[in-house]
């Protein structure tokens, strides 16, 4: 299931995204939240009557950084040989068409595509083979970077948790392997970056093992499982595309801050 955050007449609420074609979509509106038993109501709206918000609200954003090698190497760093963590605020959060806003303290800005998981209930020291009990599902995300700001600072609060820094979309897929799916990203149409999810160091369930082992997630917490390799510069300007197999797209567009 595709489940996807909308708002519509000043209202919030979440849908069933059913459909295949991209206009054709529809959003059949949940009873309920998708953290706990839910029905469908049956009442339908397009899904271009409607605005799309991030899928989720998180508490939190855990993050771990240099989790592909080549993307580790393309950046003159060592592969970590453990999970490297780090935080990105929920103020950072916008959703799919929702602008990114090049930040008035950096001059060079990156873009880096990721497979997002969200966490569906309250869990901490999870078992490995009980991590996918304690997933929702999984979304596109872009862990924009003020990439001069992060070479400058020892820790990066500030590079990686501006405002707007981590968009999230379009919409939340239940149903998915997430072992191998192609993930990619686009600037103003053209590729830059492309990989797949089964050349992560360290898979998603040694990702949660390694974070929920310190701190408790909570429902609709997120979790970003690294880039691949060709990540790169930002313009005002441009518009930069996530896809992700078996999920979808997530849009977002650069502007100037102010």
């Amino acid at each position: 299931m595709r489940i996807a955050r909308f708002s519509i007449d000043g209202n919030v609420a979440f849908g069933a995204v059913e459909g295949d074609k991209p206009d054709e979509l529809v959003l059949d509106i949940i009873k309920g939240i998708p953290f706990a038993d839910f029905e469908l109501s049956g009442t339908k709206v397009p899904v271009s009557k409607v605005r799309l918000l991030p899928p989720v609200l998180p508490n939190k954003v855990v993050a771990y950084g240099r989790n592909y090698a080549e993307h580790a190497r393309e950046l003159g760093n060592e592969v970590p040989d453990a999970p490297f963590a780090f935080f990105k605020p929920s103020t950072s959060v916008i959703g799919p068409g929702d602008e990114i806003q090049y930040p008035s303290f950096s001059a060079d800005l990156h873009h880096e595509a990721e497979l997002a998981v969200v966490i569906g209930r309250m869990c901490r020291e999870v078992p490995r083979e009980r991590v996918k009990d304690v997933i929702l599902g999984y979304t596109c995300a872009n862990d924009v970077t003020a990439r001069d700001v992060q070479k400058r600072e020892k820790q990066w609060a500030r590079a990686k948790g501006f405002d707007t820094s981590c968009p999230l979309g379009p919409w939340v897929e239940t149903d998915l392997d997430p072992a191998d799916l192609t993930i990619q990203l686009t600037v103003n149409g053209q590729q830059r970056q492309l990989g797949r999810t089964s050349e992560m160091i360290h898979p998603i369930e040694d990702l949660i093992v390694h974070i929920t082992e310190a701190m408790t997630l909570l429902p609709g917490d997120v979790v970003l499982t690294g880039t691949p390799a060709g990540v790169g510069p930002l313009a005002v300007g441009d518009e930069v595309s996530v896809s992700i197999e078996g999920i979808g797209t997530l849009t977002n567009k650069v502007v100037k801050r102010g």
